[in-house]
C-alpha cells in the first residue's frame, strides 16, 4: 500500500508514456503471421509483454494470467495454425470471463477448441487446423476484442472472410483500429453496416510501424489536471487523427477544464482560466468504456452530477468495475447508483480523506483514483497493478511532484 497526495495542486512536467497497449497487442498477432512487419515504440505493458511472451515460447501450454486481450487473440490465432495444439489458461478472474461468443464463432468456420473445465470460460484447448469458411456470425454487443480476434487472422483463410455483426456494436472504435492496421499493411478491407470483409494476404511487404503513446494512459493525466489548481502537461507521441478511440477523452475533458493542444506529435494539456465546473455531466461511453472510472472519480472531486452510461462491458473486465467503483467512491463521501450498464454519480458535499482505495487486481482502479489525491491524501493498495498498462505511472507523478511513500500500516 502507498499514501498519496500532492503538496500545492501546482504542476509542469514533460513525459512520454508507453506505446497504446491496443495497437501493440494487435501488431504482435500480425507480425507472427507476417513476420516482414517490424515493431517500433511497443508498448511495455504487463498485457503486451504477456502476449508477445506466450507468442514466442515453444511451450504448448501458455499461461496469460490476467491479459484479457491475450486470451482472446491467442485463441483464434492458435485456431489457424496446422498441426498446433495449445492449451491457454489464466488467472482465477481471467477464468470467469466469458469467451464462447469468440469459440461459438470460430467454430463454425471449422475451430477445434474445447473447454477444460466450464463451458464458455477458459481454460481451453486448441487443435490448430486449416479454415476455409467464408462467412461467419459474431456477438458483437459483449466485447469488440471477440470481433477483433477474428478480424486478424481473417486475411490468412483462404479466399478471406465475411464477418456478420450480431446485437449492438460497442467498442466500434477498436474494430476500426483493427482494420486501419490491416490496411496499412496493403489487406483490403471494408466495413458497411453490420458487414466486414476482409480480402486474403499470403505474404506483405517489409513494413514498418511506429506505435504511437497510450491514450488510455493519457486520460489519467487529463483527471490530474482538471483536479489541479494550475497545470501544464506535456505528452509526446500523440497524434491529431489517431486511431485510438479513446482520443475522444480531448472532447470530454474539455467540458471539465482541461484544454488540449497539439504540437509537433505532442500534446499540451491546460487547466483552462476561468472554467466554471458544469452541474452535470452526461456521457454515453458505448465507444470508449474504459474512460468510465477515470471521468467518475474526475467529477467526484469536481464535486458535479455525472450520468455514464453504455457501460455494459465493465463488468467482464479485470474485476467487475461498475460494483468496485461504487464501493470506493461510497467509502469517499459519494452517492452513487450503479446499473449493469450505468452510473449516476451525484455531487459531493464532503470528500473524506485518508481513505483507502481497494484496487480489486484492477489496475484502472489504482490509476482513477490516485488524481484525487490533488484534493485529499489517498491511500492506494496493491499499486503494482498499475503493470498491466502503465508499468511507470507511479515514477511520472513523482515527476509531477506528487509525494508517493510505502505505507506498512493503516490506521
Amino acid at each position: 500500500m502507498i499514501s498519496v497526495l500532492h503538496p500545492n495542486r501546482i504542476l509542469k512536467v514533460n513525459l512520454s508514456l508507453t506505446g497504446s497497449k491496443s495497437i501493440t497487442n494487435r501488431l504482435l498477432i500480425l507480425r507472427s503471421m507476417y513476420p516482414s512487419l517490424k515493431i517500433k515504440n511497443k508498448s511495455e505493458s504487463h498485457d503486451s509483454v504477456v502476449l508477445e511472451n506466450a507468442l514466442k515460447s515453444s511451450s504448448n501450454i501458455k499461461d496469460i494470467n490476467h491479459a484479457g486481450t491475450s486470451m482472446r487473440f491467442l485463441t483464434a490465432f492458435y485456431s489457424i495454425l496446422e498441426d498446433k495444439e495449445i492449451i491457454i489458461k489464466g488467472s482465477k478472474r481471467m477464468h470467469e470471463r466469458p469467451i464462447y461468443p469468440l469459440i461459438d464463432s470460430l467454430k463454425l468456420i471449422g475451430a477445434d477448441i474445447s473447454y477444460l473445465e466450464k463451458d464458455g470460460f477458459p481454460p481451453i484447448r486448441i487443435k490448430g487446423k486449416k479454415l476455409n469458411f467464408k462467412k461467419v456470425q459474431i456477438s458483437s454487443n459483449v466485447s469488440s476484442q471477440f470481433v477483433s480476434a477474428i478480424l486478424l487472422v481473417a486475411p490468412k483463410l483462404n479466399g478471406g472472410l465475411v464477418i456478420e455483426l450480431k446485437g449492438e456494436l460497442i467498442s466500434k472504435p477498436y474494430i476500426q483500429m483493427t482494420l486501419s492496421l490491416l490496411n496499412d499493411l496493403g489487406i483490403k478491407t471494408s466495413f458497411k453496416g453490420k458487414l466486414i470483409t476482409v480480402e486474403n494476404l499470403e505474404e506483405i511487404q517489409e513494413k514498418h510501424i511506429s506505435v504511437e503513446s497510450d491514450w488510455s494512459s493519457a486520460s489519467y493525466w487529463y483527471s490530474i489536471v482538471a483536479l489541479s489548481e494550475r497545470a501544464e502537461v506535456r505528452l509526446n507521441n500523440f497524434y491529431k487523427n489517431s486511431i485510438q478511440g479513446d482520443s475522444v477523452l480531448t472532447k470530454y475533458y474539455k467540458s471539465l477544464g482541461v484544454g488540449t493542444r497539439f504540437t509537433e506529435n505532442k500534446i499540451i494539456l491546460t487547466k483552462l482560466k476561468d472554467f466554471t465546473p458544469p452541474p452535470n455531466l452526461n456521457l454515453n461511453l458505448i465507444d470508449s468504456p474504459d474512460l468510465a472510472q477515470t471521468i467518475a472519480v474526475t467529477c467526484f472531486g469536481l464535486k458535479i452530477n455525472c450520468f455514464l452510461d453504455g457501460l455494459q462491458t465493465l463488468n467482464i473486465k479485470e474485476t467487475k468495475r461498475l460494483n468496485a467503483l461504487k464501493n470506493e467512491l461510497k467509502k469517499l463521501g459519494a452517492n452513487i447508483q450503479v446499473t449493469e450498464s450505468s452510473l449516476k454519480l451525484f455531487e459531493a458535499k464532503k470528500i473524506k480523506n485518508n481513505i483507502k482505495i481497494k484496487t480489486y487486481d484492477d489496475h484502472r482502479m489504482a490509476m482513477s483514483f490516485a488524481p484525487l489525491s490533488l484534493k485529499i491524501p489517498i491511500f492506494i493498495e496493491s499499486p503494482s497493478v498499475v503493470a498491466k498498462s502503465y508499468p511507470k505511472f507511479w515514477d511520472d507523478l513523482r515527476k509531477a511532484g506528487f509525494v508517493i511513500k510505502p505505507i506498512q500500516k493503516y490506521n
